[in-house]
């Protein structure tokens, strides 16, 4: 019977390899935590506490919320004038206040994978999302139409950013994977037209991924969104795993266009992860997931987050994990010996 490590690797396979199991969601993975950069970066965000972040966005994190989140007004917007931006963006300087210890995060990496697990590295805050936390929602989009020399040069700044942390990770941590954020939707649609995301951000995110692939490292990119229009675009610039597809995409005609070039990860709806969802609801949404897609090439049945560790309430988690294991013991007469 093959590891959960293999299961997941072989699903990933471009083509579609020979698993002998559905992989369970995250159960392969673990990420390595506290790098340097993620520190820097995102050091501000304390439960029960609100701040300004390195980019001098304004960042709430309730005590009663599972995570921070950007709270971007017309008032406190970073950039108060599109038009001279330059005067309002001041870039973190990644290379000055992350130079130092890196060593006990590459002995974090190092146990994860002596126990059998991929090492990973969890980056947020993706180019568009770095855009409307500098102004607001609809600042940004308003301006990829109105300003659109002024978001491409933003764009280029903050890519260039975006370059030097991907290259701060790899030579000096090396994880096995690296999760990549950027929301591109919401539930339902794309948040700008599918030409308009080729223009600005297709070629950007080619650049860094080739760049991962050149160091032999897996890109999961998540967007937990409606991205159907540009998955194959996704899999033209290099995602081998587009974790948090939700079931409002078609995972089956999705799988058939991509033809094994891009591996899904998702199916699942988040929305029953909530404190009064039953087990059985829980288990009824997790098995349909496992029944509409699990007969698919390079399908992850998991829950969308594009978070290792897990769901908002802990019970969730556990219990995807088993219904999973109770698919795969009566599909495959076998299953994962443990959760994770």
């Amino acid at each position: 019977m093959m590891t959960e490590r293999e299961v997941f690797l072989e699903t990933i396979k471009k083509g579609g390899g020979n698993p002998d199991r559905l992989a369970n969601g995250w159960s392969a993975i673990k990420a390595v935590t506290g790098d340097p950069c993620n520190k820097f970066i995102r050091g501000n965000r304390i439960k029960g506490t609100d701040s300004i972040d390195q980019w001098g966005t304004y960042i709430s994190f309730p005590e009663d919320q599972p995570a921070a989140v950007p709270i971007v007004t017309t008032e406190n917007q970073v950039v108060q004038d599109i038009e001279n931006w330059r005067d309002y963006v001041k870039v973190p300087d990644l290379i000055a206040n992350c130079s130092e210890g890196w060593e006990e995060v590459r002995e974090k990496k190092k146990q994860i994978e002596d126990e059998g697990f991929i090492s990973a590295t969890i980056m947020g805050t993706g180019v568009f999302e770095q855009l409307h936390m500098l102004m607001t929602f609809e600042d940004t989009l308003c301006n990829l139409i109105l300003y659109p020399d002024e978001i491409k040069e933003m764009i280029e700044v903050i890519a260039e950013y975006r370059m030097t942390y991907f290259k701060l990770i790899v030579e000096n941590l090396h994880p096995q994977l690296i999760i990549s954020h950027d929301d591109w939707g919401s539930n339902a649609q794309l948040f700008m037209e599918p030409d308009m995301w080729r223009e600005y951000f297709k070629e950007t995110y080619r650049r860094f991924y080739d760049y991962l692939h050149e160091n032999d490292i897996i890109v999961m990119h998540h967007s937990d969104s409606f991205c159907e229009p540009i998955a194959e675009d996704m899999a033209d610039i290099g995602v081998d795993i587009w974790q948090g597809v939700l079931p409002s995409n078609d995972i089956v005609g999705l799988t058939e266009r991509l033809n094994g070039r891009m591996a899904l990860m998702g199916g699942w709806d988040s929305a029953v992860d909530r404190e009064d969802a039953t087990e059985e609801e829980i288990r009824r949404e997790t098995r349909r997931a496992c029944d509409e897609y699990g007969h698919l090439k390079m399908f992850i049945p998991s829950i969308t987050y594009g978070d290792p560790f897990g769901t908002i309430y802990p019970k969730t988690k556990g219990i995807v994990v088993d219904e999973v294991n109770r698919y795969n013991l009566e599909k495959y007469g076998h299953c994962m010996t443990e959760q994770v």
